[in-house]
């Protein structure tokens, strides 16, 4: 039985890539394909001895850095990609490449992280965003894309969501069904800290719908509160300027550093509506309760009252109302029952679902 594995692009590392090593390292003799990679992102994922195809963008100019503004040619290219000696087809995408083209005695799983967000439920976020010729270009390119994405939906036999949030999301978009398997999250790689310092932490890519802005604004209303933020993207320079003393930018850092923050702060805050959310369940591993929206994937993985709290608005005002809160009752998060929670999101958790569901095709 020949078996293709699929992720839209492997050039950063990020959630999804690590659900698409874990696919890998449980199909070992899956060929790989992807839209266009990276070689050092193939090594960060180990998979660099393995054979990966991909498509002509891997030959376009700057595409390691540019494939994103790709986006309108991607239903014709991933359509060009020849799966017809394939047995099944196991796509991971939060884009373009479970698109593909299949025939009728092919079966075709897709991990769906999301149906495509900028073309979706951040559509007007993304369009509201630029500048007025380029908002007319996005608007006809993106509407094309909707038509594209829902009909290729179709082709798709078996949907996995990432989450109960996500799987809402693949029935409102694409009117399939889901059944849920959480993301890997390796839980093992943190320990449990009961010695809590006082300081809170916040972390991840410096973009839009983080909604880190908010936090770091919170924080410099907040002068007797330390945060530290932790990540890098468009958005850093922007968010530096918003910080006062008490906020420490740290930009990008390795995992043990990382680790070490989320495994000493008081808590960890959680500002975005994110599908699933990794972050929260690797703070949580280390014995530190989650702040959070009260929205998306983090509904799923925090307990309230248990392993975290969570405030109704993305606003700075919420968001100090939930830290005082907090304070109040901080001493009443207990760390361990905080670590037991994550553990339902290990890495052996995904492997023994997936496998379950996978073996309905031998």
């Amino acid at each position: 039985m020949k078996i293709a594995l699929l992720h839209d692009w492997i050039i950063e590392i990020a959630g999804s890539e690590k659900v698409f090593k874990e696919i890998c390292e449980i199909i070992k003799d899956g060929e790989i394909w992807t839209i266009v990679y990276d070689k050092n992102s193939l090594k960060l994922l180990g998979i660099e001895n393995r054979k990966v195809n991909s498509t002509i963008v891997q030959k376009f100019p700057f595409s390691k850095k540019l494939y994103r503004y790709y986006f309108f040619l991607y239903p014709i290219i991933v359509e060009q990609i020849d799966l017809s000696k394939y047995d099944i087809i196991i796509s991971s995408s939060h884009a373009f490449i479970k698109g593909v083209l299949k025939n009728s005695n092919q079966i075709h799983i897709c991990y769906c992280h999301t149906p495509i967000r900028y073309a979706w439920d951040l559509y007007f976020d993304y369009i509201n965003s630029l500048n007025p010729f380029f908002k007319i270009l996005a608007s006809y390119f993106l509407h094309k894309i909707r038509i594209w994405d829902y009909i290729s939906s179709q082709r798709i036999d078996y949907f996995i969501a990432n989450s109960y949030n996500v799987a809402k999301r693949i029935k409102m978009t694409y009117n399939k069904d889901a059944i849920v398997i959480y993301p890997p999250v390796d839980v093992e790689s943190f320990e449990v800290e009961t010695k809590k310092e006082n300081f809170y932490i916040t972390a991840g890519r410096m973009v839009e719908y983080k909604k880190i802005d908010i936090i770091v604004k919170a924080f410099s209303k907040l002068k007797d509160k330390k945060l530290i933020v932790i990540g890098d993207g468009p958005n850093f320079k922007k968010i530096k300027k918003l910080a006062s003393s008490n906020v420490e930018l740290l930009g990008h850092v390795n995992f043990e550093t990382l680790k070490n923050y989320l495994k000493k702060a008081k808590a960890f805050i959680y500002m975005a509506d994110e599908d699933f959310g990794i972050l929260p369940v690797e703070a949580q591993a280390c014995g530190t309760p989650i702040i959070a929206y009260r929205k998306g994937g983090v509904l799923e993985s925090v307990i309230e009252n248990k392993t975290g709290l969570f405030f109704d608005y993305q606003s700075e005002e919420s968001l100090i109302d939930a830290i005082l809160k907090f304070e109040k009752i901080e001493d009443k998060f207990e760390p361990y029952e905080i670590r037991k929670n994550s553990e339902k999101f290990s890495k052996e958790e995904f492997r023994k679902k997936f496998l379950e569901f996978f073996k309905k095709f031998f």
